[in-house]
């Protein structure tokens, strides 16, 4: 693995970003998702910058890994927080610098734009080789907690529900 690059996820690479983002689920949540409504979603967020945009870390021409961010407005520091998600790194290039070298280009753009006020990202609670090397690029965790009402994806209640 020599030359790792760093770009913007193009409509090309739609398949590629779809079906990552179904194992991330899956690894992560035990989640399956539905194939068309995902591959729409990306392909949403490629046509429509306002939503969004993804990076995409190639190695030797594959691409290695992905993260998407969105726009979080916040009153208090009249600025966007941008979101970090649909993180994954394809698991034949984990410890290669992947993620890390998606974590640079976003702290190097999100540096270059004055309307972005910080950087963001929610990880699954049981997932600690994650939360490691969040915060080993220098995030701190919150003292907020994510509550939501998904009218898609059904997740099973605190009792089985």
């Amino acid at each position: 693995m020599n030359d790792l690059a760093v770009r913007q996820g193009r409509v090309e690479d739609a398949e590629t970003l779809a079906h990552f983002n179904e194992l991330m689920a899956w690894e992560t949540e035990r989640l399956k998702l539905d194939p068309q409504r995902i591959r729409a979603g990306v392909r949403q967020v490629l046509a429509q910058p306002a939503k969004g945009f993804y990076l995409v870390a190639e190695l030797d021409g594959t691409i290695a890994g992905q993260l998407m961010v969105t726009y979080e407005w916040s009153d208090w520091r009249n600025g966007n927080f941008w979101w970090i998600q649909s993180v994954y790194v394809d698991a034949k290039f984990r410890r290669a610098g992947v993620f890390r070298a998606l974590y640079a280009e976003i702290e190097r753009l999100a540096k270059l734009d004055t309307s972005v006020c910080g950087i963001r990202l929610y990880v699954e609670q049981d997932n600690e080789k994650a939360q490691h090397t969040y915060q080993a690029l220098g995030m701190v965790s919150t003292p907020y907690r994510i509550l939501e009402v998904d009218y898609v994806i059904r997740r099973a209640g605190p009792h089985g529900s």
